[in-house]
């Protein structure tokens, strides 16, 4: 496989397979964890969790694919990034009435947010995490 085309499928599955696990932790979130501990107690609890999750799912995918240089792991995290970043603002437009600006507006002040902050943050490490893989390997 190509360099590129490798780092194109494993940006492509490092999203894919890190956002199933999301999506079922949120869900735990959403009818459990948000009622019982507060929704930022249960995002600070719930980011340790995903960090870990990504950095096993990067350190398969880099492995795997032989993703070896900090371009394709920067091509790799990008767009895992992008593609969490898409799935989101699809999701809350599913989710929430209202025309589509205003839904974008509504999912930016969410970020500002203290617990959307933390998720935020964690969303960023996620896309740096096949980098910093990479990185980790070449020392």
């Amino acid at each position: 496989m190509k360099p590129r085309s490798a780092s194109i499928a494993a940006g492509s599955a490092y999203f894919a397979i890190v956002f199933g696990f999301g999506s079922l932790l949120g869900t735990i979130r959403m009818l459990w964890g948000a009622a019982a501990l507060g929704e930022t107690l249960f995002i600070l609890i719930e980011l340790p969790v995903m960090l870990l999750a990504s950095f096993a799912t990067a350190s398969w995918l880099v492995g795997r694919l032989a993703i070896a240089s900090t371009s394709q792991a920067a091509i790799m995290g990008g767009l895992a990034f992008a593609l969490l970043m898409a799935a989101e603002l699809v999701l809350v437009g599913f989710l929430s009435p209202g025309a589509p600006i205003e839904i974008a507006q509504e999912w930016l002040a969410g970020i500002a947010a203290p617990p959307g902050v933390y998720g935020f943050l964690g969303q960023v490490a996620f896309g740096l995490i096949p980098l910093a893989i990479v990185r980790l390997s070449r020392s």
